[in-house]
């Protein structure tokens, strides 16, 4: 059970992060949704409810959906958005926006995922190119080097200044001071074992966002595969989209199509290790859960045993796999994820509150120099480790 001084963290406060996600956030997006997608009368009605409800209703979810039983999250019907715990209230959302644009429902707007124009434009971008463009540079450094690089491509994301180049002694170290939390050593131990494993070494990777941010996680697996350091790699993913940009297996064709467009060699290579099953996609119901991965099914629990390491990529992926509470920061990562069947890393760009796994001189300096605010402006980042 979570310790006492670790609450649920909910959006209630209006001073908090939460709130600020529920009562601004969550309207733009809808906004959004609506200007990129000419829906008909239907769906934009539904918005607008949706919209309406969000900021002044209550939780209303369809009879007809049974997610909302299966997880067990009807029960938060009537009950204020804003009284909710903070995951359940987001997952909710984005269920109830899906219906809204009649996703899962029989018709033309069914499997439409309301937030492809989003993640396809990231892709056609000068700063993607640009990232591509420097593989060919760092092609040319020694194999620790690209490791390191590609690992914290991973971990920044859609960050163009902590990309893929070769940066300076300056700037490496001007990135390092930015995680928070550091196991990255451990993690590359991790990653380039060596020696006869049976069946060979396999990789789970648990991705967060697709588009630009998907792009170097699949450059990450196909560095680890090229080399030998797994014999085989599973990207899990969304089943149907969620949290706006999250990757679904649509998502990750598009990229590969696009490493592929763009003439990488590492895009030849993944399209043809899902070809032989070296690189596997794989979804499940409960990557859609507002549950913590404490709760996973049997069937995953399984899955996430049998691998060599579990690479969690992401902030929502990190809520989950801690529980979505307010520890005290100093909390022992290790202590919260002793649940988990297997080695777990996770890879994290901070933007919510819930932190585990710092030092107390970490937290002092981050607190005097930025108060709150280093918990949820995705400046700091951290990789963490749990053999």
């Amino acid at each position: 059970m979570p310790d006492p001084a670790a609450p649920v963290i909910r959006g209630d406060d209006p001073a908090s992060f939460p709130h600020s996600v529920l009562a601004q956030r969550h309207p733009a997006l809808i906004r959004k949704v609506q200007d990129a997608t000419p829906y008909g009368p239907e769906q934009r009605r539904a918005l607008d409810e949706l919209l309406e409800y969000t900021l002044h209703g209550v939780v209303d979810p369809p009879p007809d959906d049974d997610w909302w039983d299966t997880w067990n999250v009807r029960r938060y019907a009537g009950r204020s958005w804003f009284s909710l715990p903070f995951l359940a209230a987001e997952s909710c959302f984005y269920r109830q926006l899906l219906c809204a644009v009649g996703y899962f429902t029989p018709g033309p707007w069914q499997g439409i995922d309301p937030f492809r124009p989003f993640k396809l434009a990231e892709l056609d971008t000068p700063e993607a190119a640009a990232e591509l463009t420097a593989l060919d540079t760092l092609a040319e450094q020694p194999l620790p080097t690209q490791l390191k690089s590609l690992l914290h491509g991973s971990l920044w994301g859609n960050r163009a200044d902590l990309g893929f180049r070769i940066q300076t002694a300056d700037e490496t170290t001007a990135a390092d001071a930015q995680l928070v939390s550091d196991d990255s050593e451990s993690l590359l131990t991790l990653l380039t074992e060596t020696g006869p494993r049976p069946g060979g070494r396999t990789l789970c990777l648990v991705a967060d966002n697709a588009g630009r941010e998907l792009i170097p996680d699949l450059l990450l697996i196909d560095h680890l595969l090229v080399h030998g350091h797994f014999d085989r790699a599973v990207l899990h993913l969304k089943p149907y989209p969620y949290f706006v940009s999250d990757a679904t297996t649509a998502d990750t064709l598009d990229a590969v199509r696009h490493l592929v467009t763009a003439k990488t060699a590492a895009g030849h290579r993944l399209s043809s290790a899902l070809s032989t099953g070296h690189l596997t996609l794989r979804t499940h119901p409960f990557s859609c859960a507002p549950l913590p991965y404490a709760d996973m099914p049997a069937d995953l629990r399984t899955d996430f045993a049998s691998a060599d390491l579990t690479l969690l990529k992401g902030d929502l992926n990190y809520r989950r796999l801690v529980g979505d509470h307010l520890w005290p920061p100093t909390t022992p990562f290790t202590d919260t994820t002793t649940y988990f069947p297997g080695p777990v890393a996770a890879l994290r760009t901070l933007k919510s509150d819930v932190i585990t796994g710092l030092n107390p001189k970490t937290e002092k300096a981050l607190v005097t120099a930025e108060g709150q605010r280093w918990r949820t402006g995705g400046t700091r980042a951290l990789i963490q480790v749990r053999l």
